[in-house]
């Protein structure tokens, strides 16, 4: 184990290797929820939900999130963790993260299928909404289990497949519910645990009146997929939409700790599934 939390092979410090070559990502710019764009207040809860669930594994840790986006989570979790290490793919994503956290948060472009840093450097990976963005999300499992310190955890926040009327993104590959995805962590030797957020009888009326609709759209292929476009469906959908803030702050939106699932069986109640895998 390296005596530097962050140290990576070849390198003393983490700032040093995260700014590695790595593939192109200028579609997730399309699809991203980004600082200063419209979302609906649902969206909003959402962010603070899964951010303040993970900081409760991130106390005085040495903590990774791949795949920030545009880091509207990252001084949360800075002003709990020992150490904060985040990047992304999508350079001009990066920029808005830098531009708004500057010095306070170490940012660099990686790739979370080839993750740049040593074995056991990390005792916390997050990874929230980017799991079937992945082209194989297998490698991914493998890095993490890599990086990461026996007794870690590997944090995964990821839309439930199983929901009635889910609708897949356009640039997605494979989505693993609770089920699929608890037997995968498991053949790795992680023992994960499961939650449910957002409960479909907590959302507006108005969306759930709707989700038969959005449901017979994603199955005949014509549902919006560019944030322009689902931009206009939210206000339908959704009603009245804020911007996106640059950075969460805990207790401006209340709290509700997302919901213990059963892992033998897939879940049709929630939207996001959470999984908290702890590497054995």
């Amino acid at each position: 184990m390296p005596d530097d939390p962050g140290a990576v092979a070849g390198s003393d410090r983490p700032e040093a290797v995260v700014g590695v070559a790595v593939r192109s990502g200028p579609m997730f710019a399309q699809i991203s929820e980004l600082s200063g764009e419209p979302i609906s207040r649902e969206q909003l809860e959402r962010l603070h939900e899964r951010y303040v669930w993970a900081a409760g594994y991130c106390r005085d840790a040495d903590v990774l999130e791949v795949a920030c986006g545009s880091g509207p989570g990252l001084g949360h979790l800075a002003g709990v963790a020992k150490s904060l290490v985040a990047g992304d793919l999508s350079e001009d994503i990066l920029a808005l993260v830098r531009r708004h956290y500057r010095d306070r948060v170490v940012v660099g472009r990686l790739d979370a299928e080839s993750l740049p840093f040593a074995e056991a450097s990390f005792d916390v990976v997050i990874l929230c909404e980017a799991l079937y963005l992945l082209p194989r999300s297998e490698r991914f499992l493998l890095e993490a289990q890599r990086v990461l310190r026996s007794g870690g955890w590997l944090l995964i926040v990821s839309a439930n497949k199983d929901l009635p009327g889910f609708q897949p993104c356009l640039y997605s590959h494979v989505y693993l519910g609770v089920v699929e995805l608890d037997r995968r962590l498991r053949e790795l030797g992680f023992v994960p645990r499961f939650f449910g957020g957002t409960p479909l009888p907590t959302t507006p009326w108005r969306q759930r009146a709707l989700r038969p609709l959005q449901g017979l759209a994603a199955t005949l292929g014509v549902m919006p997929q560019t944030m322009r476009n689902k931009r206009f469906l939210r206000r339908v959908v959704f009603g009245p939409l804020m911007p996106m803030p640059a950075e969460i702050v805990a207790g401006e939106i209340p709290y509700r700790p997302p919901t213990p699932l059963r892992s033998d069986r897939s879940d049709h109640r929630h939207k996001v599934i959470f999984c908290a895998a702890l590497r054995s």
